[in-house]
């Protein structure tokens, strides 16, 4: 398979879980597969299968990382769709966190879509702003009662 072709299929395994986020997102369906981190496996494979061939290209930029380093790496096709196929993977388990997390804390899911979208598009931004978001639902909701926290422990549940 080309690389060209792996590049493209990198996003083309995790498109149809942005999609059962985005689209259909209180169906159990979603949630039971969103509920699973393996979700990111399709797209990993994909990285595996261009990046083991290049570990010994990759170990020295990871190991002493440099920007003259990663700029000779990154020169190879082949590198730069490995690393185009990690940041899919990073972006869905993003975007998997703030779904789960979003669908417990009863954010409205019009509002998550584009801030979905967004992650999909640019996570480093997306992310900041559900945080925001977020702090406006603990705030103005109290507590979460998320497991582990004292009130957890000690039964209590909100609202």
């Amino acid at each position: 398979m080309s690389v060209s072709a792996l590049f493209d299929l990198s996003f083309y395994a995790a498109a149809p879980f942005w999609a059962l986020m985005i689209l259909a997102p209180t169906w159990s369906f979603t949630r039971r597969i969103a509920g699973s981190p393996l979700m990111v496996l399709p797209t990993l494979a994909v990285d595996l299968v261009l990046l083991v061939p290049l570990l010994g290209d990759f170990w020295p930029v990871v190991t002493r990382p440099t920007l003259a380093g990663l700029q000779q790496l990154v020169a190879d096709p082949r590198a730069l769709a490995a690393l185009w196929a990690q940041i899919i993977a990073w972006d869905l388990l993003v975007g998997r966190w703030m779904y789960l997390d979003s669908r417990e804390h009863r954010v409205h899911p019009l509002l998550m879509a584009p801030l979905l979208v967004a992650t999909v598009l640019l996570s480093p931004l997306a992310l900041p702003i559900y945080l925001a978001i977020r702090r406006g639902y603990r705030h103005r909701r109290g507590s979460f009662g998320v497991v582990g926290t004292p009130d957890a422990i000690r039964g209590r549940t909100m609202a």
